[in-house]
Protein backbone atom coordinates (compact mmCIF):
# COMPACT_ATOMS: atom_id res chain seq x y z
CA UNK A 1 0.00 0.00 0.00
CA UNK A 2 1.27 3.58 -0.86
CA UNK A 3 2.49 5.96 1.99
CA UNK A 4 -0.19 9.28 1.30
CA UNK A 5 2.51 12.11 1.69
CA UNK A 6 2.73 15.70 1.26
CA UNK A 7 6.17 16.26 1.01
CA UNK A 8 7.05 19.83 -1.28
CA UNK A 9 2.78 20.37 -1.09
CA UNK A 10 1.30 23.25 0.59
CA UNK A 11 -1.69 22.71 2.14
CA UNK A 12 -4.19 25.43 3.48
CA UNK A 13 -6.22 24.59 6.49
CA UNK A 14 -9.12 27.24 7.13
CA UNK A 15 -10.22 27.32 10.85
CA UNK A 16 -7.47 25.35 12.13
CA UNK A 17 -7.05 26.93 15.68
CA UNK A 18 -9.05 24.41 16.96
CA UNK A 19 -11.05 21.29 17.12
CA UNK A 20 -11.75 19.47 13.27
CA UNK A 21 -9.42 22.35 11.86
CA UNK A 22 -6.25 21.62 13.93
CA UNK A 23 -6.62 18.16 13.91
CA UNK A 24 -6.48 18.27 10.27
CA UNK A 25 -3.56 20.59 10.20
CA UNK A 26 -1.20 18.48 12.47
CA UNK A 27 -1.92 15.10 10.88
CA UNK A 28 -0.68 17.02 7.38
CA UNK A 29 2.04 18.05 8.73
CA UNK A 30 2.91 14.95 10.20
CA UNK A 31 2.71 13.66 6.49
CA UNK A 32 4.96 16.59 5.34
CA UNK A 33 3.23 19.11 4.09
CA UNK A 34 4.07 22.81 4.62
CA UNK A 35 0.71 23.39 6.39
CA UNK A 36 -0.77 27.23 6.47
CA UNK A 37 -2.81 27.47 10.19
CA UNK A 38 -5.69 29.68 9.36
CA UNK A 39 -7.68 31.00 12.41
CA UNK A 40 -9.76 34.47 12.86
CA UNK A 41 -9.60 32.95 16.88
CA UNK A 42 -13.34 34.04 16.93
CA UNK A 43 -15.83 33.41 19.57
CA UNK A 44 -18.61 30.35 19.15
CA UNK A 45 -21.05 33.02 17.82
CA UNK A 46 -18.99 33.91 15.75
CA UNK A 47 -17.11 37.78 17.51
CA UNK A 48 -14.15 38.65 18.04
CA UNK A 49 -11.03 38.24 17.03
CA UNK A 50 -7.54 36.25 18.40
CA UNK A 51 -4.75 35.91 16.14
CA UNK A 52 -2.77 33.58 19.08
CA UNK A 53 -5.37 31.00 18.35
CA UNK A 54 -3.80 30.05 15.10
CA UNK A 55 -0.10 30.86 15.89
CA UNK A 56 -0.43 28.63 18.56
CA UNK A 57 -1.45 25.84 16.33
CA UNK A 58 1.11 26.55 13.65
CA UNK A 59 4.23 27.24 16.67
CA UNK A 60 3.14 23.18 18.36
CA UNK A 61 3.56 22.10 14.32
CA UNK A 62 6.97 23.64 14.34
CA UNK A 63 7.73 22.07 17.55
CA UNK A 64 7.15 18.79 16.29
CA UNK A 65 9.12 18.92 13.17
CA UNK A 66 6.66 20.15 10.66
CA UNK A 67 6.79 23.03 8.48
CA UNK A 68 3.81 25.46 9.20
CA UNK A 69 2.58 29.37 9.41
CA UNK A 70 -0.12 31.15 10.63
CA UNK A 71 -2.74 33.56 9.06
CA UNK A 72 -5.63 34.88 10.43
CA UNK A 73 -8.09 36.88 7.86
CA UNK A 74 -11.57 36.96 9.00
CA UNK A 75 -13.17 35.61 6.29
CA UNK A 76 -16.38 37.27 6.41
CA UNK A 77 -15.62 39.12 2.82
CA UNK A 78 -14.68 38.16 -0.47
CA UNK A 79 -11.40 41.08 -0.26
CA UNK A 80 -10.60 39.03 3.38
CA UNK A 81 -11.09 35.67 1.48
CA UNK A 82 -9.13 36.97 -1.49
CA UNK A 83 -6.16 38.46 0.84
CA UNK A 84 -5.99 35.43 2.37
CA UNK A 85 -5.17 33.13 -0.45
CA UNK A 86 -3.08 35.75 -2.02
CA UNK A 87 -0.97 35.67 1.32
CA UNK A 88 -0.47 31.71 0.70
CA UNK A 89 0.71 31.94 -2.93
CA UNK A 90 3.06 34.77 -1.65
CA UNK A 91 4.75 32.73 0.94
CA UNK A 92 4.71 29.87 -0.12
CA UNK A 93 5.13 29.93 -4.26
CA UNK A 94 1.95 27.45 -4.45
CA UNK A 95 -1.29 26.10 -3.08
CA UNK A 96 -1.86 22.24 -4.04
CA UNK A 97 -4.48 21.57 -0.98
CA UNK A 98 -7.77 23.93 0.14
CA UNK A 99 -9.36 22.29 3.11
CA UNK A 100 -12.22 24.57 4.56
CA UNK A 101 -13.41 23.82 7.79
CA UNK A 102 -14.66 27.64 8.86
CA UNK A 103 -17.78 26.88 10.12
CA UNK A 104 -20.64 28.88 12.11
CA UNK A 105 -23.64 27.81 13.97
CA UNK A 106 -26.29 30.21 15.76
CA UNK A 107 -28.63 27.22 17.41
CA UNK A 108 -31.96 29.18 16.88
CA UNK A 109 -35.50 28.54 15.19
CA UNK A 110 -36.20 30.13 11.64
CA UNK A 111 -38.30 32.70 13.38
CA UNK A 112 -36.05 33.21 16.04
CA UNK A 113 -33.34 33.87 14.31
CA UNK A 114 -32.59 37.57 14.05
CA UNK A 115 -31.41 39.29 10.10
CA UNK A 116 -28.47 39.73 11.60
CA UNK A 117 -27.54 35.85 13.05
CA UNK A 118 -28.50 34.94 9.28
CA UNK A 119 -26.06 37.32 7.94
CA UNK A 120 -23.31 36.23 9.89
CA UNK A 121 -24.33 32.81 9.06
CA UNK A 122 -24.68 33.21 5.27
CA UNK A 123 -21.23 35.24 4.86
CA UNK A 124 -19.46 32.46 6.91
CA UNK A 125 -21.20 29.13 5.70
CA UNK A 126 -21.76 30.16 2.03
CA UNK A 127 -20.28 33.00 0.73
CA UNK A 128 -16.44 32.34 2.37
CA UNK A 129 -16.30 28.82 0.63
CA UNK A 130 -17.12 30.24 -2.61
CA UNK A 131 -14.83 33.17 -2.47
CA UNK A 132 -11.86 30.87 -1.55
CA UNK A 133 -12.58 28.33 -4.13
CA UNK A 134 -12.68 31.48 -6.97
CA UNK A 135 -9.59 32.69 -5.30
CA UNK A 136 -7.61 29.43 -5.59
CA UNK A 137 -9.24 28.02 -8.91
CA UNK A 138 -6.56 30.11 -11.22
CA UNK A 139 -3.72 28.65 -9.28
CA UNK A 140 -4.62 25.38 -9.32
CA UNK A 141 -5.58 25.88 -12.92
CA UNK A 142 -2.41 26.57 -13.76
CA UNK A 143 -1.07 24.00 -11.78
CA UNK A 144 -3.35 21.52 -13.04
CA UNK A 145 -3.55 19.99 -9.92
CA UNK A 146 -5.69 20.63 -6.79
CA UNK A 147 -7.67 18.96 -4.38
CA UNK A 148 -10.07 21.33 -2.14
CA UNK A 149 -12.31 19.32 0.68
CA UNK A 150 -15.69 21.55 1.56
CA UNK A 151 -17.27 20.78 5.38
CA UNK A 152 -21.23 19.49 4.68
CA UNK A 153 -23.47 18.21 7.70
CA UNK A 154 -25.87 16.05 8.28
CA UNK A 155 -28.55 18.80 8.67
CA UNK A 156 -28.15 20.19 5.16
CA UNK A 157 -28.05 16.88 3.91
CA UNK A 158 -30.94 13.93 4.63
CA UNK A 159 -29.78 12.00 7.20
CA UNK A 160 -31.02 13.76 10.13
CA UNK A 161 -33.01 17.21 10.88
CA UNK A 162 -33.31 19.95 14.39
CA UNK A 163 -35.32 22.28 15.46
CA UNK A 164 -32.92 24.93 15.81
CA UNK A 165 -30.58 24.62 13.35
CA UNK A 166 -32.26 25.60 9.78
CA UNK A 167 -29.84 28.63 9.15
CA UNK A 168 -27.16 26.12 9.39
CA UNK A 169 -28.53 23.71 7.71
CA UNK A 170 -28.60 26.21 4.55
CA UNK A 171 -25.48 26.89 4.40
CA UNK A 172 -23.86 23.08 4.28
CA UNK A 173 -26.48 22.17 1.69
CA UNK A 174 -24.92 25.00 0.01
CA UNK A 175 -21.55 23.64 0.20
CA UNK A 176 -22.94 20.40 -1.12
CA UNK A 177 -24.31 22.20 -4.44
CA UNK A 178 -20.78 23.97 -4.50
CA UNK A 179 -18.74 20.47 -4.53
CA UNK A 180 -21.02 19.23 -6.91
CA UNK A 181 -20.62 22.45 -9.18
CA UNK A 182 -16.76 22.31 -9.05
CA UNK A 183 -16.31 18.64 -9.38
CA UNK A 184 -18.15 19.10 -12.76
CA UNK A 185 -15.45 22.40 -13.49
CA UNK A 186 -12.47 20.73 -12.36
CA UNK A 187 -11.89 17.39 -13.29
CA UNK A 188 -10.54 18.29 -16.50
CA UNK A 189 -7.54 20.70 -15.31
CA UNK A 190 -6.67 17.65 -12.80
CA UNK A 191 -9.13 19.50 -9.47
CA UNK A 192 -11.15 17.13 -7.68
CA UNK A 193 -13.39 18.67 -5.06
CA UNK A 194 -15.16 16.32 -2.38
CA UNK A 195 -16.36 17.09 1.04
CA UNK A 196 -16.72 15.81 4.70
CA UNK A 197 -19.37 15.38 6.98
CA UNK A 198 -17.96 14.90 10.64
CA UNK A 199 -19.15 14.41 13.73
CA UNK A 200 -16.67 15.24 16.66
CA UNK A 201 -16.92 16.74 20.05
CA UNK A 202 -15.92 20.19 19.03
CA UNK A 203 -16.77 23.40 21.39
CA UNK A 204 -20.16 23.66 18.55
CA UNK A 205 -21.17 20.11 19.79
CA UNK A 206 -24.08 19.76 22.08
CA UNK A 207 -24.89 15.87 23.13
CA UNK A 208 -22.14 15.13 26.20
CA UNK A 209 -19.77 12.08 25.56
CA UNK A 210 -17.03 10.33 26.89
CA UNK A 211 -13.43 11.74 26.78
CA UNK A 212 -12.23 9.40 23.57
CA UNK A 213 -15.62 9.19 21.94
CA UNK A 214 -15.87 11.08 18.56
CA UNK A 215 -12.40 12.94 18.94
CA UNK A 216 -11.78 15.16 16.23
CA UNK A 217 -8.80 13.25 15.36
CA UNK A 218 -10.69 10.40 14.40
CA UNK A 219 -11.97 12.61 11.38
CA UNK A 220 -8.38 13.65 10.37
CA UNK A 221 -7.54 10.53 8.28
CA UNK A 222 -10.64 10.98 5.90
CA UNK A 223 -9.83 14.30 5.42
CA UNK A 224 -5.79 13.40 4.72
CA UNK A 225 -7.44 11.03 2.08
CA UNK A 226 -9.45 12.81 0.49
CA UNK A 227 -6.05 16.15 0.03
CA UNK A 228 -4.13 13.47 -1.14
CA UNK A 229 -2.98 12.93 -4.72
CA UNK A 230 -3.94 8.95 -4.56
CA UNK A 231 -7.40 10.44 -3.88
CA UNK A 232 -9.48 10.20 -7.21
CA UNK A 233 -13.25 10.38 -6.44
CA UNK A 234 -14.69 14.04 -6.96
CA UNK A 235 -18.10 15.16 -6.07
CA UNK A 236 -18.40 12.81 -3.00
CA UNK A 237 -19.28 12.89 0.64
CA UNK A 238 -17.19 11.53 3.62
CA UNK A 239 -19.32 10.92 6.59
CA UNK A 240 -17.26 9.93 9.76
CA UNK A 241 -18.29 9.85 13.33
CA UNK A 242 -15.64 8.07 15.68
CA UNK A 243 -14.65 4.98 14.16
CA UNK A 244 -17.23 4.18 11.46
CA UNK A 245 -17.43 6.09 8.08
CA UNK A 246 -19.28 6.07 5.10
CA UNK A 247 -19.71 7.39 1.40
CA UNK A 248 -22.89 9.94 1.60
CA UNK A 249 -25.28 11.65 -1.13
CA UNK A 250 -28.62 12.61 -1.86
CA UNK A 251 -30.57 10.22 -2.08
CA UNK A 252 -33.55 9.01 -4.42
CA UNK A 253 -36.00 6.07 -4.88
CA UNK A 254 -36.18 4.10 -8.19
CA UNK A 255 -38.03 5.93 -10.66
CA UNK A 256 -41.93 5.02 -11.40
CA UNK A 257 -43.98 4.73 -14.14
CA UNK A 258 -46.42 7.27 -14.22
CA UNK A 259 -47.31 7.40 -17.69
CA UNK A 260 -48.96 10.48 -19.47
CA UNK A 261 -50.74 14.11 -17.87
CA UNK A 262 -50.90 11.99 -14.21
CA UNK A 263 -53.06 13.43 -11.39
CA UNK A 264 -52.10 14.37 -8.03
CA UNK A 265 -54.35 11.35 -6.89
CA UNK A 266 -52.05 9.56 -8.94
CA UNK A 267 -48.87 10.39 -7.90
CA UNK A 268 -49.88 10.27 -3.85
CA UNK A 269 -51.10 6.74 -4.76
CA UNK A 270 -47.82 5.70 -6.17
CA UNK A 271 -45.67 7.05 -3.83
CA UNK A 272 -47.66 5.41 -1.08
CA UNK A 273 -46.81 2.51 -2.79
CA UNK A 274 -43.11 2.63 -2.58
Amino acid sequence: MASIRFDEQVVLVTGAGRGLGAAYAHLFAQRGATVVVHDAGVQRDGTGHDPDVAHAVATDIQAAGGTALAETQDLSTRAACEALINAVQTRCGRLDVLIHSVGLVVYKGIVQTTDEEWERQLRVNIEAPFWLCRAVWPIMQRQQYGRIVLTVSGYGLKWFADSDVTAYGVGKAAQFGLMNGLAGEGQQHGILVNAISPVAATRIFRREVAPDELRPESVAPGVVFLGSQQCTWTGKVLQIAGERCAVGAFESTEALDLGPQATPEQIMQALAEE
